[in-house]
């Protein structure tokens, strides 16, 4: 029995022994599974941060070198242009250049002409030399055979008609210098009210460049899909240009006071740097109530410059609305002080009251702050705004007859008429395009070369004076000044300018000989 036992507890613990060692096997089997799945999903886990992290390193050096790739780009660009430009440059040099070649030419075959033609004309003053000495042998002849009552006779009717000619020339002469006086007296009148007025004058155009600290704060002006430039746009009335221009955009629009007003409002924003539609609104608001306060500052100011007190406020804002309002380039303030100063000067000569001729100048063109939105000339609008305001009927009368449209009530008026002239008409006071200067110097050449007898013409000092030379030998010294009064004649009535334009006439006859 103990035998069956032991070997009934072997078998037993065989059986045992096996089935608890494949309960661990089974046991470990499920563990390693467990393991490996766990390994295959952090396995996955690290693969997709690889990736991401892989995917953005890529973004990050694409952008990097899209940058790169722009800024060279740029820089190529911009060395493009420049070496266009000085091409261009280069080319128009050359171009100068021949054409300086070519009026040397010209002017050496006119010179050789000229030559031939002196030549010419010593010939034929030989000819009525020896006509005349003929002459006057002829006449000795007739006087030897008269008797002495009909040679004194004939002596005492030369010597009448001689000085019947002197006596012309005198009075002439005299004339001339009368003249030649008042007009010096005048030019010294004008021409110290000139010298004793430092005025500047500014050329205005109708777009403002705002600088930027980068590029990048473009993107945040126009904002997403373009919302904040619309309300920038919007809420000051002008076009807001962004192009390649590196780090500055531009503000264009013809109202001058609304583009000042929306550069400043877009320097504060860039400043500030919170850019979206609710704080463009506030800021341009904010900006359109310190602009107004400008406004009144620069009136007060420039009347406080010329010495004119107790102006309406109104007229005061104004005028500082004239210092964003231009007329062919010319600042309108600058210009009204300018005349204001002049008609002071002006008065003062006269024996006139400068007070009231200065405030006439300044206020003269006070219509044209609000011409464009009032219809009607400026002198009319600015009549009545000073009607309004209380101003003294020689000041209005000034500001409406300037332009010579209503009839002068005091010689208030004619001195405004006169100061803006000067202001206006003077050289570099207005803007004038190169092709119209251009255009206006060759119309006068080409009107002075219309006339017989001329040789060649040149319109200087900006074509307020043309000098014309004629030929010696088809224009005679008594002539030069009917081809002046011609000349002149035809040139008001085939031009429009500025001013006056002086004609010289100029005439000369060389005798040359050499000595052996």
């Amino acid at each position: 029995m103990y035998i069956v036992y032991i070997i009934l507890g072997t078998i037993a613990g065989i059986v045992l022994g096996w089935w608890l060692g494949e309960f661990i096997e089974k046991n470990k089997l499920k563990q390693s599974k467990e393991n490996a799945e766990k390994i295959v999903k952090e396995a996955k886990f690290k693969a997709e941060e690889i990736v991401r992290k892989a995917d953005l390193d890529g973004k990050e050096l694409l952008y990097k070198l899209r940058v790169d790739f722009e800024k060279q780009n740029s820089s190529k660009k911009n060395e493009l242009m420049q070496m266009e430009r000085r091409l261009l440059q280069r080319e128009e040099n050359l171009e100068k250049r021949l054409d300086f070649i070519e009026s040397k030419e010209r002017e050496l075959s006119k010179r050789e002409e000229s030559a031939k033609d002196l030549l010419k004309e010593a010939e034929d003053k030989n000819q009525a030399l020896a006509r005349l000495i003929e002459e006057e042998k002829e006449k000795l002849k007739r006087i030897s055979s008269l008797s002495s009552q009909e040679a004194r006779e004939l002596l005492l009717k030369r010597y009448e008609e001689e000085l019947r000619s002197d006596k012309a020339r005198m009075i002439k002469e005299m004339e001339d210098s009368i003249k030649e006086e008042a007009d010096e007296k005048a030019k010294e009148i004008v021409s110290q009210a000139i010298q004793r007025c430092a005025v500047e004058h500014t050329t205005e155009s109708t777009v403002s460049v705002v600088p930027l600290p980068n590029d990048e704060i473009k993107g945040r002006i126009i904002g997403r899909e373009g919302r904040n430039i619309r309300m920038f746009e919007m809420a000051t009335g002008v076009d807001l240009i962004i192009d390649d221009t590196p780090e500055a955009v531009s503000v264009s629009g013809f109202d001058p006071i609304r583009r000042e007003i929306a550069r400043i409002a877009l320097e504060k924003l860039v400043q500030d740097g919170r850019i979206h539609p609710a704080r463009i609104e506030e800021i341009v608001e904010k900006t359109k109530q310190e602009f107004d306060k400008k406004l009144i500052e620069e009136g007060k100011a420039v009347a406080f410059e010329v010495g004119i007190h107790n102006l309406h406020p109104e007229l005061i804002k104004l005028l500082g609305k004239l210092k964003y309002r231009t007329s062919f380039g010319q600042n309108a303030l600058q210009h009204s002080k300018e005349v204001a100063i002049i008609m002071g000067i002006l008065a003062s000569e006269l024996e006139l009251a400068p007070n009231i001729a200065k405030r006439a100048g300044l206020l003269h063109d006070i219509g044209k702050a609000i011409d464009h939105q009032v219809e009607g000339t400026h002198a009319e609008i600015g009549a009545e705004l000073l009607k309004r305001y209380g101003e003294n009927e020689i000041v209005i009368n000034a500001a409406e007859a300037h332009h010579e449209d209503v009839e002068f009530k005091s010689l208030y008026a004619l001195l405004a008429m006169v100061a803006d002239a000067i202001s206006a008409a003077r050289p570099g006071a207005r803007r004038e395009t190169l092709e119209t200067y251009i255009k206006r110097l060759r119309q006068i050449e080409t009107t002075a070369n219309s006339f017989e007898g001329v040789d060649k013409s040149f319109a200087i000092q900006a074509g307020r004076e043309v000098r014309v030379i004629v030929h010696p030998n088809k224009v005679g010294d008594s002539e030069i000044s009917i081809l002046a009064y011609e000349i002149k004649k035809k040139l008001e009535q085939e031009m429009d300018y500025p001013g006056n334009i002086k004609i010289t006439v100029i005439r000369e006859t060389r005798a040359v000989d050499y000595a052996k």
